[in-house]
């Protein structure tokens, strides 16, 4: 399919048809990269996109130890912070 790049101020724009967006899965945000001389446009991901495959990856936090129990207060600690 060809289409014409279309003038948006000082930028080009593309119109994506339809039935092209809706088979892709294209909704409000999109990434854009070139692969190869290509513009590839692709779904958007949310923010936190793979976090919990990473979470899941780095095991049970069940034996974690705290680590600021053992850190001994200064002086600052002791004369000058309130809670």
């Amino acid at each position: 399919m060809k289409t014409e790049l279309v003038r948006i101020g000082n930028s080009r724009g593309i119109r994506i048809p339809k039935p092209l967006i809706e088979q892709c899965g294209l909704q409000g945000t999109v990434e854009l990269s070139v692969e190869n001389d290509r513009l590839v446009v692709s779904p958007g991901r949310s923010l936190r996109h793979g976090w919990t495959e990473a979470f899941t990856k780095a095991g049970s936090s069940e034996n974690d130890e705290l680590l600021l129990g053992s850190i001994e207060g200064n002086e600052f600690d002791r004369s000058e912070w309130k809670w």
